[in-house]
């Protein structure tokens, strides 16, 4: 897998996403500028993945009786199947931020001329590399390849293609397509059988116990057709022996993540449009509002349980509800208000966050070593054996960080 990416992988003006502009007009033709408040939301969003490496978990393990440690602990773990963290948000957010930039993307790429046949092609090899990339970041710890595709760079990839297609429809044709996903996501879940007396339950690494009350058990760990899906396909690729994923996760989640980027395209489209700003801050407000009810509305009559982990058609309206309210916070906060330093932290990763992605899940071990070995442990106890995870985990963290700031200095971005 490394020498497939290495290629493929350049260090020039690059942007996560499709890259968030605003367009300006001219005498000499529209220009250029990156809306700030997209930026700082992405680097919110990654710098909450980054942060693991804090350990909020073994501080609240090593000061039991702290509320304090335990609520830090508790957002920045995922919840066992319904329900929602604050880290259960970054998959979704990300998504979603891919959605919104995407408008941007089409219109700058097309301003410079670029032919259709181009644009697309590009759409395509963008998902491609994004699913090879999240491969391989999957096998690097595996003695082959790990042909499985749940994670967040690999779900966005099985749908960045659909997602560019839809960008070009009318709106109309995208509230569509939304609708099919949601119902038909729903369907194949609530018309798929549940369980019989001769199920294989260890097989599927579940206990009959863990079904769902009622309805929602269409929607329990391991019995449920995304699960069975997967136990055909992923086989179908050498050295796979699949029966199970621990947490639930599967590849058929591409399709609702799908429809959470669909709803990213149209607040993109909605921060694009020639709105008055404070008229597209109550919009993005509305549509957080309606999807936070909507989806929580759905988990509570039993039709459809909030489950980040199978990325359900109500976790699509919860967590999307959740993604139009910071996105509209960052862009009252700094595009209306222009209240634009403190953000500087998140932007310097917002706008190299495949960098950022890259740098957690390949080094973070090495930085961390590196600071014990070069400047020993004592640093690391004068704060008391209760916070060295802590104390550790923030000089790493800041290490990433002034990593991604001198690439930002030096104008290199990682583009795909």
């Amino acid at each position: 897998m490394p020498g497939i990416l290495h290629p493929l992988l350049s260090l020039k003006h690059f942007m996560t996403s499709p890259q968030s502009t605003e367009i300006i007009g001219g005498n000499s033709g529209p220009t250029f500028t990156r809306l700030e408040s997209i930026d700082a939301f992405r680097g919110f969003v990654m710098l909450l993945m980054m942060a693991e490496v804090l350990n909020f978990g073994l501080v609240a393990k090593a000061i039991p009786d702290s509320g304090f440690w335990a609520f830090q602990a508790y957002h920045e773990s995922h919840v066992g199947w319904i329900g929602c963290t604050l880290h259960d948000l970054i998959q979704p957010s990300f998504s979603f931020l891919v959605g919104v930039a995407l408008p941007f993307s089409l219109m700058r790429r097309a301003s410079e001329g670029q032919p259709q046949f181009f644009r697309t092609l590009h759409a395509f090899w963008r998902a491609g590399i994004l699913i090879l990339l999240g491969v391989f970041l999957r096998s690097l710890h595996s003695e082959h390849t790990n042909w499985t595709f749940e994670d967040t760079l690999t779900q966005i990839g099985l749908g960045y293609g659909l997602l560019y297609l839809l960008a070009l429809r009318p709106v109309k044709d995208q509230w569509l397509a939304l609708g099919v996903i949601l119902i038909g996501y729903w369907l194949l879940f609530a018309l798929y059988p549940l369980p019989g007396v001769d199920f294989d339950w260890a097989k599927a690494g579940t206990k009959p116990e863990n079904l769902l009350p009622g309805f929602g058990a269409h929607w329990s760990l391991n019995t449920n057709p995304a699960w069975a899906f997967d136990t055909w396909f992923l086989n179908l690729f050498p050295n796979m022996h699949f029966e199970y994923n621990h947490g639930g996760y599967s590849t058929l989640s591409f399709i609702p993540t799908l429809g959470t980027m669909i709803l990213g395209l149209m607040a993109g489209q909605v921060l694009r449009s020639s709105r008055a700003p404070m008229d597209k801050v109550r919009w993005l407000v509305t549509a957080g509002v309606i999807g936070l009810v909507a989806g929580w509305g759905l988990g509570a009559m039993g039709i459809c349980p909030v489950v980040k982990r199978i990325w359900t058609p109500s976790w699509v309206l919860f967590s999307g509800g959740w993604a139009f309210l910071f996105l509209a916070f960052f862009f009252l906060i700094i595009e209306l208000w222009n209240y634009r330093a403190w953000a500087y932290v998140l932007v310097v990763i917002g706008v190299n966050s495949i960098a950022a992605y890259m740098i957690a899940h390949l080094i973070t071990d090495f930085i961390g070593e590196a600071l014990v070995r070069h400047l020993g442990k004592g640093w690391i106890s004068s704060f008391g054996t209760s916070y060295e995870p802590l104390v550790l985990g923030a000089a790493v963290l800041l290490v990433e960080w002034l990593i991604l700031f001198w690439m930002k200095r030096r104008k290199i971005f990682l583009k795909i």
